[in-house]
């Protein structure tokens, strides 16, 4: 399974999002620390979802860096990430 599909099968699999984003990024950070031949080492996430109520930023971050931990501890170098309730979207 790519990095990405994994990626969005947790984020949907948890947070059950009303719109999600996946951009490999990695391409732009040829040359750059953390870059890999290869690709999905670079990413920017958007994700939209009601789980994120009543949660402040860092706490809406801690809850995706958790999910992500296999990701980010392996191939995943950087994740720009974005994270909404529906009303804020």
């Amino acid at each position: 399974m790519s990095v990405a599909a994994s990626i969005e099968r947790k984020l949907t699999e948890a947070l059950h999002p009303t719109r999600l984003e996946i951009e490999d990024e990695s391409s732009r950070h040829h040359g750059h620390a953390g870059y890999q031949e290869g690709g999905e080492t670079h990413f920017r996430v958007t994700v939209v979802s009601p789980a994120f109520a009543g949660q402040n930023r860092v706490a809406r971050q801690r809850l995706v860096y958790k999910l992500l931990a296999e990701e980010l501890a392996g191939r995943v170098h950087a994740l720009a990430l974005t994270a909404l309730t529906p009303d804020e979207s």
